[in-house]
């Protein structure tokens, strides 16, 4: 059974509504709805923006359901000029951009103490990702690329600049790369899927405004392909 996790309503809305035979549970003041989706069971919440919530959730979820995988659902900046909004992203793997202990001879956004720098997404996921992503009845850019997390919301050149210059990320965004985290920690696959609703740069504001809603149709549209394609996996 597939688990998916979006930090807005938004988000994870139109999954939910989707589902039949549902039963909603809740956990550590989070809702986790279970049911199923053309047969195929699966259980959706929505966690709340931010590092810390997402990882509460991953780690509640993982600890009162028994998933085959994780998927972060939702909407991301681009900081990749291949990729434009509407765009999908899956991520190879995830990097927590605002981590920092440079002082402690550490390169940034490594965790101290960690034996790993980025989290690597699951390769059968993303197999079943672009499989998914071909089924869908509107032609929708598929692209597959490092996924950097922090508790920001990037909206300047400068920032963006720094992002690509030191991480060589894809896209940002603020969750995923701590889903990855608590799933990493837990052996539990996971992926992170994003559609592209700004540039991450000085128009992010104005574009997130006018492109959120196509880019939540879209990332809604590729799980429940996801969940489709897992159930014929």
């Amino acid at each position: 059974m597939l688990a998916f996790i979006g930090a807005m309503e938004e988000e994870v809305a139109g999954i939910r509504s989707a589902l039949s035979d549902t039963v909603t549970r809740e956990y550590a003041g989070l809702s986790f709805t279970e049911g199923s989706y053309e047969g195929n069971r699966c259980v959706i919440v929505r966690a709340g923006v931010g590092k810390v919530n997402a990882a509460l959730c991953a780690q509640a979820l993982i600890d009162h359901y028994e998933v085959s995988g994780v998927v972060n659902t939702g909407i991301a900046g681009s900081l990749n000029p291949r990729i434009h909004i509407g765009d999908i992203v899956l991520s190879t793997d995830a990097v927590e951009h605002d981590m920092d202990a440079t002082g402690f001879d550490y390169p940034a956004g490594q965790i101290p103490r960690m034996d790993t720098f980025s989290f690597p997404a699951d390769p059968a996921l993303r197999s079943m990702a672009r499989a998914a992503a071909a089924s869908l009845p509107h032609q929708v850019s598929l692209h597959e690329g490092r996924v950097l997390t922090g508790d920001q919301f990037i909206s300047s050149h400068e920032k963006k600049d720094f992002l690509i210059r030191t991480f060589s990320g894809d896209c940002c965004e603020m969750e995923g790369g701590a889903i990855a985290h608590v799933c990493w920690l837990n052996r539990v696959p996971f992926l992170i899927v994003r559609a592209i609703s700004d540039n991450a740069d000085n128009s992010a504001g104005t574009d997130y405004g006018t492109f959120e809603r196509q880019a939540i149709e879209n990332s809604i549209a590729l799980s429940l392909a996801l969940i489709r394609e897992a159930g014929m996996s």
